[in-house]
């Protein structure tokens, strides 16, 4: 931008040059991708809010009727929803580095990456082995 005095000692603002179309539609992209992650890292937080609201209250259920056997289906319960909003967090950091990414960008984002892909792997493992004595193959169990 290039000040210029204007009457009466006012300055006002004059651009060098039009701004393009093309850099127009880029910041419109650009804004619109921001909005996008932030739109699913909302989720995924929500998400978990949500998964840790129905473990509670199973987890209240349970204490109150005193069925400790019921741990590992409350565990179950709160490991399903954080795997989803694992993907979800993997899908807002991929989003992050979708605008012209530097290497410092495709660097962290490959290290949040593998971190949450090794998570998800583990609590889906586990989730298998915990099904396989209790023999839930359902859905996260809800209020009853």
């Amino acid at each position: 931008m290039n000040p210029r005095r204007a009457p009466a000692g006012r300055v006002s603002l004059q651009f060098m040059e039009p701004v393009s179309l093309y850099g127009q539609a880029e910041s419109t992209v650009i804004s619109a991708v921001h909005w996008l992650k932030l739109g699913v890292e909302v989720v995924g937080a929500a998400i978990i809010a949500l998964g840790i609201g129905v473990a509670g209250q199973l987890l209240v259920r349970a204490l109150w009727a005193r069925r400790t056997a019921d741990f590992t289906a409350i565990r179950l319960a709160l490991s399903r929803y954080l795997a989803l909003a694992l993907e979800f967090q993997l899908g807002a950091d991929i989003l992050s580095t979708a605008i012209a990414p530097s290497w410092d960008q495709i660097g962290r984002l490959g290290a949040i990456a593998v971190i949450r892909t090794a998570l998800n792997f583990f609590l889906s493992k586990e989730m298998q082995q915990e099904r396989r004595p209790t023999g839930d193959d359902t859905a996260a169990p809800g209020p009853r």
